[in-house]
């Protein structure tokens, strides 16, 4: 284009557009030959460029411009799709370096599992597939719930090793089948694969979150028949299997067979003993963790208080968070509990105050825990207070209002009954469309909470309700005073 004697030199906006137009209409030769004008003229490919130029490179079998660019995207940076590398590289039959790319794939892109299939595309276009291939594929497909189609690859994969194995077993356990689980591990024995700690870690965590007791006992003999070596891993997932299907006593013989144990382990079976109802002996465990200087984490604290929670442990719980540094979320609502169950709810509702930098997602439960408490100590002037606390932040639902209310029945409060009640009703009807649907002689009938103009006789329907409802006002009932499920 010639303006004032000069030729303006086209943008690279504008050679990324015409780029893409070759490429559409299969004009390959064409896309690389204006690629090599675009260099000419000192522009800078960026990662639109790219793309449409290594895709025409493949279809073209040009093998030495392929690494070239490739070449060149790495040396600067580019951030360039590696599903599109791997694409190229496998038409161009480069399968070594087309595995290499693949195996080198950060963790996998959930929006490519689920829109495209763009990694599926190019593994089916691969003429030859390693096993590190092979295990990419149905790790992706299982980490993204698709285990069915994960399966498929697992049984078409000529070679299995342990890894592969591992990664199909674990989808299983962590979608909550695990009788699958369980059959493809026994497969897995009886093709000589000796399994990994991996395997053993995640059936036990199956069998804890399934209390499949029997189960994990088999894997236990299994552990033990085989000289599996009990690692710190491995015998925290046996006492926290043991401790969730009931079995304290043999998840502490466990516990203190372990010679490698971290304070995942010693958190486990405190969790495990208040669980229990052993909240003495979790708390002995807890002094016997600090004595002997093992690290507390976050977890630990919130074992510790819910072992304290259990029992009512009220001095032991207000000394071991007020030790904290810093308590988080979790911790306050353990503590709160703790205070509202044996009636403190002066000081849960100053501990609530402190907790001013936390999100109304977390307030919210919290406030609700304290007004349920005083709920059912009867304190009324305490609710109302919480209430006009609960009005400064966001609420997403009307549980809370629903508990005042409950507090105003306990003591007879009828008429701020009515008037919470009416507030519910309001927020119900600004917040939903409730509708009621209703079939007459073949014709259905929609009711709007709300509506009262859009329906035919709706004169008729009114003064028919009216008649009902000082129908149903006449009739002697009993009002249960401790009613707690206001309609």
């Amino acid at each position: 284009m010639k303006m004032g004697g000069s030729v303006q030199i086209p943008s690279l906006i504008v050679y990324n557009k015409m780029l893409k137009s070759l490429a559409e209409s299969k004009s390959f030769t064409k896309v690389l030959t204006l690629f090599a004008e675009l260099r000419r003229n000192a522009l800078y490919p960026d990662n639109f460029t790219l793309p449409v130029v290594l895709k025409s490179i493949g279809r073209l079998r040009n093998v030495t411009d392929g690494e070239k660019l490739h070449g060149y995207a790495l040396k600067y940076g580019l951030n360039l799709d590696p599903y599109v590398c791997m694409g190229m590289y496998a038409a161009l039959g480069k399968m070594e370096i087309t595995h290499k790319v693949f195996d080198e794939m950060p963790e996998r892109d959930v929006v490519s599992w689920n829109t495209g299939d763009k990694a599926r595309a190019v593994f089916d276009s691969m003429r030859s597939k390693n096993v590190n291939c092979w295990t990419s594929m149905v790790s992706g497909y299982v980490s993204n719930g698709r285990i069915d189609e994960g399966r498929e690859l697992f049984e078409r994969s000529p070679v299995k090793d342990v890894v592969l194995w591992t990664a199909m077993i674990n989808g299983y356990v962590q979608f909550n089948r695990f009788d699958e689980a369980l059959e493809l591990f026994r497969c897995m024995q009886t093709q000589g694969i000796r399994p990994d700690n991996f395997v053993l870690v995640s059936l036990l965590n199956g069998c804890a979150q399934t209390g499949a007791l029997e189960q994990g006992k088999w894997i236990h003999g299994y552990i033990y028949e085989n000289g599996v070596r009990v690692d710190k891993v491995v015998g925290t997932s046996l006492v926290d299997m043991y401790a969730k299907c009931g079995c304290i006593e043999t998840a502490l013989e466990v516990f203190y067979e372990t010679k490698e144990r971290d304070t995942a382990s010693w958190t486990s079976l405190i969790y495990g003993l208040a669980m229990n109802g052993m909240s003495r002996r979790a708390m002995d465990l807890y002094y016997e963790m600090e004595n002997i200087g093992v690290r507390l984490d976050d977890i630990t604290f919130v074992a510790v208080l819910t072992a304290c929670n259990q029992s009512g442990f009220v001095g032991e719980g207000r000394r071991v968070f007020y030790s904290m540094i810093q308590p988080k979320s979790e911790h306050y609502s353990c503590m709160l509990d703790l205070l509202c169950r044996a009636g403190c709810l002066d000081e849960a509702d100053e501990l609530i105050d402190k907790m001013r930098n936390e999100s109304d997602e977390t307030l919210v439960p919290v406030y609700c825990s304290l007004l349920s408490a005083a709920r059912n100590y009867g304190n009324v002037e305490l609710a109302e207070r919480v209430a006009k606390k609960l009005e400064k932040v966001e609420v997403s639902d009307s549980s809370a209002h629903t508990l005042l209310a409950s507090v105003y029945a306990s003591a007879n409060r009828w008429e701020d009954v009515t008037n919470v009640r009416r507030k519910i009703k309001v927020w119900e009807s600004e917040s939903f469309l409730v509708v009621a649907l209703l079939e007459i002689d073949g014709v259905p009938h929609e009711f709007i909470v709300g509506d009262t103009s859009s329906r035919p006789k709706m004169d008729e329907i009114n003064t028919m309700l009216h008649q009902t409802t000082n129908w149903m006002l006449s009739l002697e009932h009993a009002v249960v005073e401790s009613c707690t499920f206001l309609c």
